[in-house]
């Protein structure tokens, strides 16, 4: 590898430009550069070339014609291999270019702003700087190719360290980089068009060819098990608070598990307008409440077991979310004897609040806390989110799974009452909270909740009929007077029947069974009132 004599750099991301060019001049290495790059090189008495210069050619259409030109291209894809192609750029004036240094105009950023218009994201589309990046990661036998600010100070140094040469095994390991940096950007714009093109497109259909692009987040310690390896991805254009999103202010790193039940909890808390508290162990609620405060809210999602299951319950060294700010009062409650926390996940924390749970005996200093920011309801989210945020994921062994996400808001006045008794108004309340729940709870779903606390749920059983059985189980005494929610109908009247002997009182469920009358009928027999909601929410 010949020592580097040339750099074009041409970013719009100025962030530590001026140091990595100071660096390269002084390694006497020759700079060429566009437009505003050029203009912050010169402010900063770089010496520099302009690529006009080199091309003969001034730029053109607002910019949109700079460096697509054989004076570029020609010098970065000349192979140094081929005595052919090195007589060729000389016959021709070509000098060779040995560093590309581009990243890319902002598309992600500017489609993010939800003013943004169409010719805005349009003109926000890089055209040449993907082609020089392209050029020069194909040609990173011969060619060093930078793409990220966080990549100046080691290729300095390795310049440094080998006397003005980049050794093979970094040229590859940029070029990958390279490549990976214009497919996500190509995946982006694909996503926004696909959302945002119309006329007579649907804008919602699933993508007929997925594109996405994501960049590495954290590497984790592990996967689901030690002997798996696993990192986080990050989706650049969610502008949802979310846990990719959120700022870790204290405690350990987290792992995969952490951020699988992180995440369960978060989005089951975006359910609610009241303050609210979730607990999730393996991405299921163990406890969930509404209050008018949010320590009473969290002090109702920690009590809703019943010895034996509490103290300390299946709550110890769950994942808490919560959707106000931690203020003093509910840390206080979080923090008493016999509890354990592997994370809390908030918009916020009080000073006094962080303080006093970082400083608990024993977990307090590995305790992950996270902030997200006011968070948004399910409400108000349905029907607004777009590109891949609007999406799900499930890998299967030669394939993927793709579905919109579940966030369908239930309407009081879409419910169908079908029994002989009407809900009370608190069994309304309860049963809107109920099923905001089980859509949460892993298949199959059953869900007690009295005074808008859950109090014993069903999850994962093979049959409805377990899942109500063990979620009366739970709830102990407590079902009398107790509403239940169930992710899809009940196939036979046997659960309904064992929910309505613990004392139940009301039921929330799709409907749509061959013996939804039956159903009814056992309802009526025991003074349970009953209401379809016409639409499900499995969770397998």
């Amino acid at each position: 590898m010949e020592r580097v004599g040339t750099a074009l750099i041409s970013v719009s991301d100025k962030t530590g430009l001026v140091e990595f060019a100071q660096g390269l001049h002084q390694l006497e290495i020759r700079l060429m550069s566009t437009g505003g790059t050029a203009r912050a090189l010169q402010d900063a008495d770089i010496p520099v070339t302009l690529v006009e210069e080199v091309t003969g050619f001034p730029e053109m259409l607002e910019g949109r014609v700079k460096t697509l030109h054989p004076a570029v291209h020609g010098g970065i894809l000349a192979d140094r291999s081929k005595p052919d192609h090195l007589d060729q750029i000389q016959m021709r004036g070509i000098d060779r270019i040995d560093l590309v240094v581009v990243n890319l105009y902002p598309f992600e950023q500017t489609v993010a702003n939800p003013d943004c218009l169409m010719a805005d994201a349009i003109e926000n589309i890089d055209i040449g700087g993907p082609s020089m990046i392209r050029s020069a990661a194909k040609n990173h036998a011969g060619v060093v190719v930078v793409t990220s600010p966080d990549d100046y100070n080691r290729v300095l140094h390795e310049l440094r360290s080998h006397a003005g040469t980049v050794r093979a095994g970094m040229r590859r390991e940029l070029a990958l980089k390279a490549f990976a940096a214009t497919a996500a950007y190509d995946a982006a714009i694909s996503s926004y068009l696909a959302e945002n093109l119309g006329d007579g497109l649907d804008a919602g259909a699933l993508p007929e060819t997925l594109l996405v692009g994501l960049p590495k987040l954290a590497d984790l310690r592990y996967g689901e098990n030690p002997h798996q390896r696993a990192a986080f991805y990050a989706d650049r254009a969610q502008t949802e608070p979310c846990v990719s999103s959120a700022k870790q202010i204290n405690g350990k790193p987290l792992s995969y598990t952490n951020i699988l039940d992180l995440n369960a909890a978060l989005e089951l808390v975006k359910e609610f307008d009241q303050p609210a508290a979730a607990i999730i162990k393996h991405t299921n609620p163990c406890g969930c409440a509404v209050a008018d405060t949010l320590a009473e809210a969290y002090c109702l999602a920690r009590e809703g077991e019943l010895p034996p299951f509490n103290p300390p319950g299946s709550r110890f060294g769950g994942i808490i979310a919560l959707n106000r700010e931690v203020d003093a009062r509910t840390a206080a409650e979080i923090i008493q004897l016999k509890s354990f926390f592997e994370g809390i996940i908030a918009p916020a924390f009080s000073a006094e609040a962080r303080t006093m749970i970082s400083q608990r005996k024993i977990w307090g200093e590995t305790v992950r806390l996270l902030e997200t920011g006011p968070l948004p309801t399910v409400a108000a989210l349905s029907g607004s989110v777009s590109g891949l945020a609007r999406l799900d994921f499930r890998r299967v062994v030669g394939g993927v799974l793709v579905q919109e996400r579940d966030l369908r808001e239930q309407i009081e006045s879409e419910l169908e009452i079908v029994t002989e008794r009407a809900p009370s108004k608190q069994e309304m309340a309860d049963l809107l909270f109920a099923w905001k729940v089980v859509r949460h709870v892993k298949s199959n779903a059953v869900a007690l909740a009295k005074n808008g606390q859950l109090i014993g749920s069903g999850a994962g059983q093979m049959n409805r009929a377990e899942s109500s059985a063990l979620a009366v189980k739970m709830a102990g005494p407590r079902s009398q007077g107790a509403v239940v929610a169930s992710d899809a109908f009940f196939p036979m009247p046997d659960g309904p029947e064992e929910l309505a002997r613990a004392g139940v009182t009301a039921i929330i469920q799709p409907g749509g069974a061959k013996r939804d009358a039956d159903t009814i009928a056992v309802c009526n027999e025991h003074h349970v009132t009953m209401v379809f909601t016409g639409a499900r929410h499995f969770r397998h």
